[in-house]
């Protein structure tokens, strides 16, 4: 293999990294963190949801949680699978930028497979009302749910073809275009909630449908945005990615499935292991299981800054993997991994130092209410920083491992570490020993702790396993 970097074809993305570690560093924070950002902002529009349905009550609050359970899990599998766009046309670029056609190809062959994995997702959450019913739910419950999710799904395809054009602007260095949209889509979603759910600005006030209502207005505006910025751009609309959208390209588009079912299956195994620990806290108590779900979403606001590392990292390696530059995937991995290593690392010593204030996010840890809600949460917490770096590093060493096109091996580990050494610690000391609700978070930094080691040393070993021969 060329190890050279200037012999290939390098887009202008990549000269950073021909720069040595140094402009590699700087490469690699300069897309990622308006990815990060991003990811950020999607948590906010989800929590946008919640303040309004919140208002209805709690059995509305309980049946939109139940259906979002079910539909972000279809949609987060989903946007793996198509996501999987991003290091096939990165390694087009890295080969023989500009690559006008391969480039189009592949995105053509992504809206196609969100349009296919789509109609599949939404048959999924139709299964949601068996679901609840053989998990002995509320009927009235399973009314309210079953009424919000035959709305939602219908914002499933939509969200697919943003994911899409996301990984497309973001390969062609404009991550911040993703930023900006989702950050506008906020704006979008709580007017929409606050038109349909209520009945304002003369709209029909439908309640928890309008909620989903207002989910599909926002999916369709923010996909309006994406076709709009990739028209007036001219980097991004030379590309002319919506031309002749009828013609195939089974190829590409098998590759595409190809890299993408592991990595949708690796998700559907990690969102496993988080809602299977759900469901043991309830078993210990409500106390503990209001703590769990506290302290696990300051843990996952702070993972999607390195899943926004990732996602960089799977990007920029593809580059140098396309181009044949084995130099240039080293310094991209490995600076990814040690930005989101050390990200983490900061948000790790917040955890041990100030937990009070960072529960404050979603709870008064000062009220006496909550006394025995925030003495589990604070014990969790702790617990929770203890894997933050095994969770930010395992999270980058897969989205590099994603840019070399490497996803099959890696779904094996994820799903042997999350469920063997993972889910059978939190069995084992949740149940059999007095640690109860703290067992199982032990169980839960074990499988992320041993995903991160074997990935990293997958990584490690890329040039031995034959892993960089593009």
């Amino acid at each position: 293999m060329d190890t050279n970097p200037t012999s290939s074809p390098l887009p202008p993305e990549v000269l950073g990294g021909r720069d040595g570690w140094r402009g590699e560093f700087a490469a690699t924070l300069r897309l990622s963190w308006p990815l990060a950002a991003a990811n950020l902002l999607q948590m906010l529009t989800y929590a946008v949801d919640v303040i309004f349905i919140a208002r209805l009550g709690e059995a509305q609050l309980a049946a939109s949680a139940l259906a979002v359970a079910l539909f972000g899990l279809v949609l987060w599998a989903m946007s793996g699978l198509t996501g999987a766009v991003a290091p096939v046309i990165a390694a087009d670029l890295g080969a023989r930028a500009p690559a006008l056609r391969p480039v189009r190809r592949g995105i053509r062959m992504a809206l196609w497979l969100a349009v296919m994995s789509g109609a599949l997702g939404m048959a999924l959450c139709l299964l949601l009302v068996p679901l609840m019913r053989a998990t002995g739910q509320d009927a009235a419950i399973i009314g309210l749910a079953s009424e919000y999710n035959i709305v939602i799904i219908w914002s499933l395809v939509p969200m697919l073809f943003n994911n899409v054009l996301r990984s497309f602007v973001s390969a062609l260095d404009r991550p911040i275009v993703a930023t900006l949209i989702t950050a506008a889509g906020i704006g979008v979603n709580a007017l929409a909630n606050y038109a349909f759910i209520f009945g304002n600005f003369g709209m029909p006030e439908l309640g928890l449908k309008g909620a989903g209502v207002a989910t599909i207005i926002t999916a369709l505006v923010t996909l309006a945005a994406y076709i709009i910025v990739i028209r007036l751009d001219p980097r991004l609309h030379r590309y002319r990615i919506f031309g002749r959208w009828w013609a195939p390209d089974w190829a590409r588009f098998g590759q595409i499935v190809r890299i993408g079912t592991p990595i949708a299956l690796t998700i559907t195994a990690e969102a496993g292991i988080f809602g299977a620990a759900a469901f043991l806290m309830g078993n210990i108590g409500t106390a503990q299981l209001a703590a769990h779900t506290v302290a696990l979403q300051i843990a996952a606001l702070a993972f999607q800054v390195p899943f926004g590392v990732g996602q960089a990292a799977t990007i920029r390696v593809g580059y140098f993997y396309g181009a044949r530059d084995t130099e240039g995937m080293k310094r991209a991995g490995w600076a990814a991994i040690a930005i989101g290593t050390g990200f983490m690392g900061a948000t790790a010593l917040a955890m041990i130092v100030a937990p009070r204030y960072l529960l404050a996010i979603y709870v008064d840890p000062w009220d006496p209410a909550n006394a025995v809600l925030i003495g589990y949460a604070l014990t969790y917490i702790v617990i929770a920083a203890a894997f933050q770096l095994f969770d930010g590093m395992q999270a980058v060493a897969a989205g590099a491992l994603r840019g070399l096109q490497d996803t099959r091996v890696p779904m094996w580990i994820a799903a042997f570490a999350y469920w063997v050494p993972g889910i059978g610690t939190a069995l084992v000391l949740g149940f059999l020993t007095p640690l109860e609700g703290v067992g199982v978070w032990i169980g839960l930094a074990t499988g992320l702790t041993v995903a991160a080691a074997l990935l990293i040393w997958r990584w490690a070993a890329r040039d031995r396993l034959g892993l960089t021969n593009a």
